[in-house]
């Protein structure tokens, strides 16, 4: 048995609140799927609006800050909610609500948000490397391709490995601005009045619109709802309650942290440019190159670009997970999660390379501003959803959300489109440039009324349209039509759900006497096994265990014995080390035809395999 096997024995004691024997270590095992959540509202997006705001109005804009920290942890504690009630993540309960085409455009709207936000990551990295160690811009973007393969070391070591990395990153991130502070000195009286509500001109306006449409990310919506899944709870009502009322917790003490952080990058700039008169301060490298001769110490700078790289890195984290759970939920595909890695930090990569080739590192503010426009517009289209489903008596019974937390939903969804479409409608005028060309104008115009119509669909749809049927991951084959013959004890068949299934069913009875033994054999593959193995529980999983139960009792309808077995994380190892527990004497597997491509995609299956048992395969085509 591999190291990645004994791993997962780990991820289960650390992280299933049953197995910790106080009720404080029963409560803290709740703690950290908010802190994965906690980075998207500290990435290095969001620095560049509370440098603005610090450095044009002092400490005025604070408030805006805490009003942005409260709209995210409702919203982010909807999720949770949704997760753990459900047991399902947004992507999965759009799937099962909206029509296909919808659904297509929601994932795609998905996506963008996810390559959006990875590309400020992505510039953040480099400027961060830029600023430490003088490595050109171009070098820094190519070197955060490198990053792909640190998900995946992480993955290997579990859930809790992956939390307590990102919570260390959020630590230096912390740190760094909490010394910056101390050697700011900021007036404490000066700071505290920032938090007195004023909106001093329509710049100030504009700022703030910034902060709030940068602080909510839409995939962090998708995230957390899948995140809170990889605590092991009972599905008792008290159980339930218990999750919820943790996860608040776990909630808003990350968002805090997060809060600290983008207040403190406000006061600094309030302290540092502002009191200097410096009011045009809202790029980075221009940050970083003034904090030491206002301050007088170059620790000052040294720390601002840490903190730079480590935000970028735990952003880039939590964005692939979130794009494995996006395209998972809307088009039930799984690839290869190095693949996965590699198309969404391309997409990302590529217009950063032709940004900086082309303006020689002049166009990189405007890019990152225009990663964060992006996002604004994306996320209607996540927060209308979470509203429907938490306020769904019906999907969620005695956990759905009362009246006034419905009211202050809709409030905090409507400000946010409108805050949203103000933003993207400013910056695309700027961009536009509509007086020069007629055809600038009907694009912009047609691209706003397409925009307008997809809201509209998305808000009223579930009130003209009852929800589809459950959601099915796969569709599994309704009879068999088997042949006998006689030869095999132990028969293992590899099943996917697919209509191949009903060809390696054939053959296991004409390989089969009446004695032998069928032993059914499924990996699962969705987010939470990858991470937690056998010990986790979604609702893909439970739908798998049906379909298998199924699969048995239609082999023992024929006067067979039957059993199955489920499998997780590893396909092929797990494949092989089934057969291998099951002494069987025998495996059957199906050939989907796979070329050179689809199995890069997809992964090889049956040749891996086939290298790991002991046993003859059957390849059945």
């Amino acid at each position: 048995m591999s190291h990645s096997y004994h791993s997962l024995d780990d991820v289960h004691e650390s992280i299933d609140p049953q197995k910790k024997k106080s009720k404080w270590g029963k409560i803290l095992s709740f703690f950290g799927p908010a802190y994965l959540i906690s980075v998207g509202y500290m990435d290095p997006g969001n620095w560049a609006t509370d440098l603005a705001g610090g450095s044009q109005f002092g400490y005025k804009l604070l408030w805006v800050l805490v009003v942005s920290n409260l709209i995210a942890l409702f919203l982010q504690s909807l999720c949770a909610r949704l997760g753990i009630v459900r047991g399902k993540d947004l992507a999965q309960c759009n799937r099962e609500l909206y029509p296909k085409g919808l659904n297509f455009v929601l994932y795609l709207f998905a996506e963008i948000a996810i390559a959006a936000c990875d590309l400020a990551e992505i510039l953040g990295m480099a400027i961060g490397l830029q600023l430490l160690f003088g490595i050109d811009l171009l070098w820094g973007v190519l070197i955060s391709f490198a990053d792909t393969l640190l998900l995946m070391l992480l993955q290997r070591y579990g859930m809790r490995k992956m939390e307590l990395f990102i919570i260390g990153l959020i630590f230096i991130i912390g740190m760094c601005f909490l010394i910056e502070m101390f050697i700011a000195k900021p007036d404490l009286a000066e700071v505290a009045s920032g938090f007195i509500p004023s909106i001093p001109n329509h710049t100030a306006l504009y700022i703030a619109i910034g902060i709030i449409g940068a602080t909510v990310m839409p995939h962090n919506l998708y995230l957390h709802s899948a995140l809170v899944q990889t605590r092991k709870i009972k599905k008792d009502s008290l159980s339930i309650k218990k999750s919820i009322k943790y996860n608040f917790w776990d909630t808003a003490i990350a968002l805090n942290l997060a809060f600290f952080v983008n207040a403190a990058i406000l006061i600094l700039a309030a302290t540092v440019f502002h009191k200097n008169n410096m009011h045009g301060i809202a790029e980075l490298e221009d940050a970083h190159k003034l904090l030491e001769p206002l301050l007088g110490s170059d620790l000052a700078p040294k720390l601002f670009a840490i903190a730079l790289i480590a935000a970028g890195q735990s952003s880039t984290i939590t964005g692939t997970l979130a794009g494995q759970i996006v395209m998972e939920g809307y088009l039930q595909l799984r690839i290869n999660p190095i693949f996965r890695r590699m198309i969404t930090r391309l997409v990302a990569i590529v217009p950063a390379l032709i940004v900086i080739i082309i303006t020689h590192d002049k166009g990189v503010g405007q890019l990152l501003i225009f990663s964060q426009v992006l996002l604004s517009m994306q996320l209607g289209f996540a927060i209308i959803p979470l509203i429907h489903f938490v306020s769904d008596k019906q999907k969620m019974g005695e956990f759905v959300i009362g009246k006034k937390s419905i009211f202050t939903a809709w409030l905090i969804a409507g400000l946010i489109v409108i805050l949203n479409l103000k933003l993207v409608f400013d910056e695309a005028l700027i961009w536009l440039n509509i007086g020069s060309s007629i055809w600038k104008f009907l694009a912009f115009a047609t691209a706003g009324v397409a925009i307008a119509v997809l809201l509209f669909l998305t808000i009223f749809y579930p009130y003209i349209k009852k929800s589809k049927a459950n959601l099915q991951f796969h569709n599994p084959i309704q009879s068999l039509e088997l042949k006998q013959s006689s030869q095999f004890n132990r028969i293992a068949l590899a099943v996917d759900f697919s209509q191949t299934d009903q060809i390696v069913l054939q053959y296991g009875l004409q390989l089969a006497h009446q004695d032998s033994v069928f032993i059914l054999i499924h990996i699962t593959e969705s987010a939470s096994p990858q991470l937690l193995g056998k010990d986790a529980e979604d609702y893909e999983i439970r739908h798998d265990r049906e379909i298998m139960i199924k699969y048995v009792n239609l082999i023992q309808e024929k006067g067979y014995n039957a059993e199955y077995a489920l499998g997780y994380k590893d396909r092929n190892k797990e494949i092989a080390r089934i057969c291998d527990k099951k002494q069987a004497d025998l495996l059957i597997m199906g050939s989907h035809g796979h070329k050179v491509f689809k199995d890069i995609l997809f992964g090889e299956t049956v040749n891996n395999v086939r290298h790991l048992v002991k046993i003859p395969v059957f390849i059945a085509q």
